[in-house]
């Protein structure tokens, strides 16, 4: 009988705000069969679900999410699902070396608006085309 070998992977979902990374994780996840984490379960109350950004708390958030999936790597969860806007080179960077020291296999989806959805956070057009202007995808 053939033993199937398994790499365990963590999947970053990045998008704009209101382009599906949430609802693609849960799907994803196989109905959270896999867990799922972002920068927003820190602002959402788990109670209450009630989301309350601050900006000066923002880098508690990333330090949070970090810490959450290097957790469940260390109970060498098979698939995790990490959905944030991911817009930036430093809010990806530390996955990698995360995933390079627990020997995750590390996969970068970007996930579009072509719902034409909108954000549940009221991020501002304004600020979403700002956002947009700074996203970059690396094909090659």
């Amino acid at each position: 009988m053939k033993t199937e070998s398994f790499t365990p992977a963590l999947i970053l979902i990045r998008g704009l705000p209101g382009a599906g990374k949430t609802t693609l994780a849960n799907v994803l996840s196989e109905e959270g069969l896999y867990p799922i984490f972002s920068v927003d379960d820190y602002f959402t109350n788990a109670e209450t679900g009630e989301y309350k950004f601050v900006f000066s708390e923002n880098h508690l958030a990333y330090s949070s999410c970090l810490e959450k999936v290097e957790l469940a790597m260390q109970k060498s969860v098979k698939k995790i699902f990490v959905h944030n806007t991911l817009t930036l080179d430093w809010e990806i960077k530390d996955y990698f070396k995360l995933s390079s020291k627990h020997r995750y296999t590390i996969f970068v989806v970007t996930c579009e608006n072509y719902h034409s959805n909108t954000n549940n956070h009221s991020v501002s057009d304004e600020q979403l085309i700002k956002m947009a202007k700074k996203y970059k995808v690396k094909l090659i």
